[in-house]
Parts: structure tokens; sequence; C-alpha cells
């Protein structure tokens, strides 16, 4: 059991080492007028989360339509609003997460007659990959190698983070299975004790029926 938990938290961790490896890319998603569509990320405490989202003109040249409009709204897994806005075709939000676990994105349309189809680009970055780079190198004024450094040290701090997370989810797991395990050896000798007490009372029972009508 010991050695299928370990096997788990090896792979967890080398997909959160390829996942923060790998370029995040723009989700785009069609959103039914009338209709609600959530985007959930896990996001640990104290990490910094930016997002940017647009309504995708499919005819270029031409302005967008009254009825292309969205809402947006970011919320924790604890229901704090991070971000809000109303009516819009674009936006974007950033904040530093003060709670870890699932951020909700929820998108949604005034309901239309005829029912329209609106193409949402969504992107969403936290962690390293939510750092403007750019910006960083033009601030400090530092030569390309350096910046790199900094990049990978970021990352490499991240990535000892995330094994830190993993483990405590691991512990949390493990304290889950021993409290169900003991829950349910108690609800089976309950069960076992139950059932053996009724089936006395059946034998009993039976027992003074027939001696009653003098069987036995």
């Amino acid at each position: 059991m010991n050695i299928q938990i370990q096997g788990q938290s090896v792979c967890l961790v080398l997909v959160s080492i390829l996942l923060l490896w790998t370029g995040v890319e723009c989700i785009r998603f069609d959103l039914e007028s009338g209709h609600t569509k959530c985007i959930a990320e896990d996001i640990k405490s104290n990490s910094m989360t930016v997002g940017k989202y647009q309504i995708v003109n499919l005819n270029e040249g031409q302005p967008l339509p009254d009825s292309h409009k969205i809402s947006v709204r970011v919320t924790s897994s604890y229901g704090n609003s991070y971000h809000h806005s109303d009516n819009v075709n674009e936006g974007h939000f950033a904040f530093h997460a003060v709670e870890a676990g699932d951020y909700m994105a929820c998108f949604s349309s005034a309901d239309h007659k005829p029912s329209t189809t609106i193409t949402i680009d969504f992107d969403w970055k936290s962690g390293v990959a939510a750092k403007d780079w750019t910006n960083v190198a033009k601030k400090g004024s530092v030569e390309l190698m350096e910046l790199e450094l900094k990049k990978m040290f970021d990352t490499v701090q991240s990535i000892h983070d995330e094994m830190f997370y993993l483990r405590e989810r691991e512990e949390e797991m493990q304290q889950l299975n021993t409290s169900t395990n003991s829950k349910m050896a108690w609800l089976s000798f309950i069960s076992l004790f139950v059932s053996l007490s009724v089936a006395g009372l059946q034998l009993w029972h039976l027992k003074s029926f027939f001696q009653k009508k003098k069987l036995i």
C-alpha cells in the first residue's frame, strides 16, 4: 500500500514539474446565451494569479453585436469573490491568492431570442507563469543570463513548494483513510453484534414457542 502511495506521489510530482515547464496556452470555448460556464484552477496559497478574457470577433472588420456581452465572476472555494465584471467584451484580473484550493471563473451571458453563441478566449496563469518576465527585464535592466537564472530559481522554488503541498495532501489522505477504516471496522463490529443479537432473539422466541406448544 505504501509503495503504491509513494508511486502515485512521484507521478504527481513529475506531472507538476512538466506543468511548470510547459507553456500556458489560451483556452477558447463557446458560451450559449442564457447559460453559464465555469472553469476551475487549483491555486496554492500566497500565489500570484492573472487572467485575461476576450470575446472573439468571428466577423473581422465588423463590430461585435450588442448581444455579445458577458459577465465574469472569480471566486474561491470558500465563496470569496476576487473579480466581478458585468456586460463587458473583455477584461482581466490579477490577485494574490490568500486561500489554497480550487478557484472558479464563471462566465455567463444574458438570454437572447433567438439564442446566440459567443466564443471566448481565456488565459489564466498562476505561480511562476503569472509573472511578467519581460517587464522584470526592462525594469531591472538585467542581462539575459541573469533573467534566465531568476526564472529557474522561481521554478525550482515552485517545485519545492509543490512537493511540500503534495506531501501535505498525501498525509491528509492517509489520515482520512485511517479514519475511514476505523469507522468501517466499528460499523462492521456493530452490524455483526446486531445480527447475532437478532439471531439469538429469534432462536429464543422459536424455542419458547415450541415449548408452549409442547413440540419439544
